[in-house]
């Protein structure tokens, strides 16, 4: 067996990919030699297959829904030829060690590596664990916890506090291209708007609806999702875009505050880059009401200003960000609170000595 094969494996949205992809480089630097499972067209395979020296395998997976559906009766069976088909890559593959972030497309993966006796690392980013994570986690041989909240929703003998996973190079940013890129210049801050890695209808059209509001205040990157730009849309100070990677850190570096749905891996990177934010969690409604929790906890921190998507209207968000500016000082001072416990560090740590000998 090859000591140094690492398997990863995580999807279904980008904050399932994410600490993936800050982790991955620094097991490429160091000779390993790297496989990942995913789903067949989640964003995942979008993200894994663009770098190079990464062999990707699509497999199989259900969709683990939350409400009555005609698709749960056949999710059972397609969770079980993807627990096969991981079956036989993992012995195909022979990793010593596997990274999980999560994601209904990790639940056969982790199945799969408790067959072969190969031992598995979950990395649950919410406060609160997801169902997928609660579905793995007995077949996972360690848990580590984003929130020290979490820990008391973990499995004692195998859960570990971390802290956030952070990528470097969102600290590498260039103001300058930032703004470049969305055509903006210094003269009024940059509101950053995310609806997470599908895009939230609701935010985009009360954001383009409080444009004559908000432009004279603010400029505004929009990040809108896949095929949700509005083209008939041609404003000064407001560009849209559909999703950005590779540019990502130059746009953050450009950006003074931020309007955000509340998943984990995005708002401590905020956090982390000392952004302002003003967050709209997902409601119960779409969601099991883990971004709920995760704004709570932030609040409680003052690192952020919440609002419920509920509430969500023209008035009240030309208000809140309103608020959001008027208090970021204050918020800005808190974070520096907030000390990086050199997470990603620690986690390579733990996926060295965890794996197979």
């Amino acid at each position: 067996m090859d000591t140094n094969r690492i398997l990863f494996t995580g999807g279904g949205s980008a904050g399932h990919v994410i600490v993936n992809l800050a982790l991955i480089p620094i097991f490429q630097k160091e000779g390993w030699e790297i496989d990942y499972i995913g789903s067949k067209s989640g964003i995942e395979r979008k993200l894994i297959e663009q770098l190079d020296g990464i062999t990707y395998y699509p497999i199989s997976t259900g969709k683990l829904r939350r409400y009555m559906s005609k698709e749960n009766f056949k999710d059972p069976f397609k969770v079980m030829k993807g627990t096969m088909q991981a079956w036989r890559i993992i012995g195909k593959r022979k990793p010593s060690i596997i990274f999980s972030k999560g994601g209904f497309v990790s639940v056969p993966v982790i199945m799969a590596a408790k067959m072969r006796g190969v031992p598995a690392v979950i990395h649950e980013s919410d406060f609160t664990p997801g169902l997928a994570n609660k579905l793995a986690i007995p077949f996972a041989s360690k848990v580590l916890a984003t929130f020290p909240e979490t820990m008391k929703y973990l499995p004692e003998n195998k859960a570990e506090y971390v802290g956030a996973v952070i990528r470097d190079e969102l600290f590498q940013g260039d103001k300058g291209k930032g703004l470049e890129m969305c055509g903006f210049t210094k003269a009024k801050p940059v509101l950053l708007i995310m609806g997470g890695s599908g895009g939230s209808e609701k935010i985009n059209n009360t954001v383009r609806a409080s444009l004559d509001e908000l432009l004279p205040v603010f400029q505004i990157a929009h990040i809108c999702g896949i095929g949700k730009t509005d083209t008939s849309i041609n404003r000064d100070g407001y560009n849209q875009f559909e999703y950005v990677n590779e540019t990502l850190k130059d746009l953050f570096a450009a950006t003074d505050f931020v309007l955000s749905r509340a998943g984990s891996n995005a708002i401590f990177e905020f956090l982390a880059l000392r952004k302002p934010m003003l967050l709209i969690p997902l409601s119960k409604e779409a969601s099991r009401g883990d971004q709920i929790i995760n704004a709570k906890s932030f609040v409680e921190k003052r690192y952020a200003r919440v609002m419920e998507e509920e509430e969500l209207t023209e008035d009240s968000l030309v208000h809140e960000l309103s608020q959001l500016k008027e208090h970021a000082p204050i918020i800005m001072d808190n974070m520096k609170n907030y000390q990086s416990e050199k997470a990603r560090d620690r986690v390579i740590e733990i996926i060295k000595s965890s794996g197979k000998k």
